[in-house]
């Protein structure tokens, strides 16, 4: 089986912002609409205090609750681990948005662009019709995903078809691969550390790790 997720080291992460460009540049989501964010999050007290960067999306879970509330099978998780929306069959209830504990679907009810109702040219080019009354997400470029069972590529290794926001991370904090492949660059990082999944008491297996620490050894 094929389980594509992401992780992401946080202690690489330097809120640099170009992720969340790199996504909008590429998918021309409307204002307001940042399928990749990037949490710019302080702990400890004074005067010991640590600013952290957070890179938050669709976490593709193993059991997703915005699946569980579709009416429409409109969402669906594929066999390689991804969440899919089919335009064609959302409804724009927004349930899933609703349901979703990650914040990370939104819904437009008409055609908006940066500077008013004049479109530039790469808005123009990206702007989809079908994206308008129905729930849009992150995908993990599933395009891309798609295009590496037709040329034989491996995401996460070939660029080609690994998700724009990775092959753009300066400081190389975003990893992409196939969990269920023990020498996957994406395996390999997580047993050589310690990560954990947001929100994993709700029981919905996020696909994103959270890398923050060296693995113990002595565990």
């Amino acid at each position: 089986m094929t389980r594509y997720a992401m992780a992401v080291d946080l202690r690489r992460c330097a809120g640099c912002q170009t992720c969340s460009a790199v996504c909008k540049q590429k998918n021309g989501t409307p204002p307001g609409v940042q399928w990749r964010r990037v949490l710019d999050v302080e702990t400890g007290e004074f005067p010991d205090v640590r600013r952290s960067f957070m890179p938050v999306a669709c976490m593709h879970c193993d059991t997703p609750a915005c699946e569980e509330v579709c009416p429409t099978t409109a969402t669906q998780k594929r066999d390689d681990g991804l969440v899919s929306i089919d335009y064609e069959l959302c409804i724009g209830c927004a349930n899933c948005v609703m349901a979703c504990p990650f914040e990370a679907r939104s819904i437009v009810h008409e055609a908006q662009f940066a500077y008013g109702d004049k479109p530039m040219p790469n808005e123009l080019k990206l702007h989809d019709p079908d994206r308008i009354n129905v729930a849009t997400k992150c995908t993990f470029c599933i395009e891309r995903i798609d295009l590496a069972r037709e040329t034989g590529q491996t995401p996460g290794e070939d660029p080609e078809v690994t998700p724009a926001c990775v092959n753009s991370c300066i400081s190389g904090a975003l990893v992409f691969g196939d969990l269920d492949d023990p020498e996957s660059r994406l395996s390999t990082l997580l047993r050589q550390t310690q990560s954990f999944r947001q929100n994993e008491e709700l029981g919905t297996g996020p696909g994103v790790y959270y890398i923050w620490d060296q693995a113990d050894e002595n565990r």
